[in-house]
């Protein structure tokens, strides 16, 4: 298996918006705004931020992206990490995960958070093996209002 992590451009905005789509399909809730994920929105968050596709023997089976925070450009909200579901339980979701965190340091970001909605608690051990800590005294600047509010996790950044 070639597993490949490679930067996103806008022209991968409506691949993006599908492989969220088919990530969250049947995983996470459907009142989750990732099932109405749209190249629009994709392009703005790459625009804005930045992300990573996932390649497994050239085929794109799943992204990240991160967004800067509105009032602290040094602290990105990592958010829409998904693997397509045939490719799930072979630790390849870390390959997204680990280029963020060393693009973070390449760039030298002082922070990172990400949310874990509040009915997937079992992420919060994946994460907290990438050195990711639960902060309940911060809010999720994306979070659906119609939902129950995520739980915070952030990694402080040595550079």
């Amino acid at each position: 298996m070639n597993i490949v992590v490679r930067e996103a451009t806008l022209d991968d905005a409506p691949l993006i918006a599908e492989l969220t789509r088919a990530a969250w399909a049947g995983k996470v809730n459907v009142t989750s705004s990732g099932h109405r994920e749209t190249a629009v929105l994709v392009a703005e968050h790459l625009r804005s931020g930045g992300g990573f596709v996932l390649l497994v023997d050239d085929k794109p089976v799943g992204s990240v992206r991160w967004l800067p925070l509105d009032d602290d450009a040094d602290v990105w909200e990592i958010c829409r990490m998904g693997v397509l579901p045939e490719y799930r339980g072979q630790n390849i979701s870390q390959h997204l995960l680990e280029s963020v965190i060393h693009h973070g340091l390449a760039v030298g970001i002082e922070e990172m958070r990400l949310a874990v909605r509040s009915d997937q608690p079992r992420l919060i051990d994946f994460y907290t093996a990438y050195e990711f800590e639960l902060a309940e005294e911060l809010e999720y600047s994306h979070a659906n209002p119609l939902e129950p509010p995520p739980l915070v996790m952030r990694r402080m950044l040595d550079n």
